[in-house]
């Protein structure tokens, strides 16, 4: 569904992107794995058109993304951001209803709430949370509501930035089911990028390692401890000692 053919970006000396090939099939899970700074979030911005190549081409069904009207090429896209990135003004069902409420998809404010309380139900929320403001909630129940949102379109591809960063390991566990149950019921193409080992695990259905603005390895989840992969081997283990250099 989405091709990566030798992208390359480069910010000023800082050469991050250096030629990525990759393939993300449809209905699939993909789990980009990497070390911070490595270029994974870059990498997604590429994908959505917010940050254009400098070289190489990615496509969408065949189509170039950079050639595509923005609207309705967004428009199929949900995405939870790392840090949640609720709107702390609004009360949580605006938040989960804002794409609703707004530009080519908009419903009526009851039909769009009515969807956003649905949505915080299939997350695990009840419907009393609705009306309460982000600064309510604890992280866990913003990192939901942030789901929420990612799913209230009905979007055929959703892309999760470090989706159980800050959360405890219980919490960041329910979310990791919460994603993989959601990406399975929808039938969605889901693109992750993380180094939460547990979130690899649990939301893969295959996975890359990108590391020095290339892909290094790619496979089924299944195959990630048996890659032979020096760098996997390395990143999987933390260990200090191999080819990643741990910046000190």
């Amino acid at each position: 569904m989405i091709t990566l053919d030798s992208v390359s970006k480069t910010f000023g000396t800082n050469h991050v992107l250096r030629g990525v090939d990759l393939t993300i099939d449809r209905g699939t899970s993909m789990v980009i794995i990497g070390g911070s700074g490595t270029g994974k979030s870059v990498l997604l911005k590429c994908i959505l058109g917010l940050t254009p190549p400098d070289s190489g081409t990615i496509t969408l069904d065949g189509q170039d993304v950079t050639r595509t009207d923005r609207d309705a090429f967004l428009a199929r896209f949900g995405m939870l951001f790392q840090g949640g990135a609720l709107f702390d003004s609004l009360p949580v069902w605006q938040n989960v209803a804002f794409r609703l409420l707004r530009g080519p998809q908009k419903r009526p404010k009851h039909e769009a709430r009515e969807i956003a309380i649905e949505k915080l139900r299939r997350v695990g929320l009840t419907p009393d949370q609705a009306d309460k403001f982000p600064a309510e909630l604890s992280g866990g129940m913003q990192k939901r509501v942030g789901l929420a949102r990612a799913i209230a379109a009905e979007p055929e591809i959703i892309f999760f930035d470090e989706p159980t960063t800050g959360l405890d390991p219980i919490m960041a566990g329910v979310i990791n089911d919460l994603i993989r149950e959601i990406v399975t019921e929808m039938g969605a193409t889901a693109m992750t990028i993380t180094h939460d080992m547990s979130s690899v695990r649990a939301i893969a259905d295959s996975v890359a390692m990108l590391h020095g603005g290339k892909i290094r390895w790619t496979g089924p989840v299944a195959q990630l401890d048996s890659s032979g992969d020096p760098y996997v081997d390395q990143f999987i283990s933390g260990s200090a000692e191999g080819p990643i250099e741990a910046v000190r």
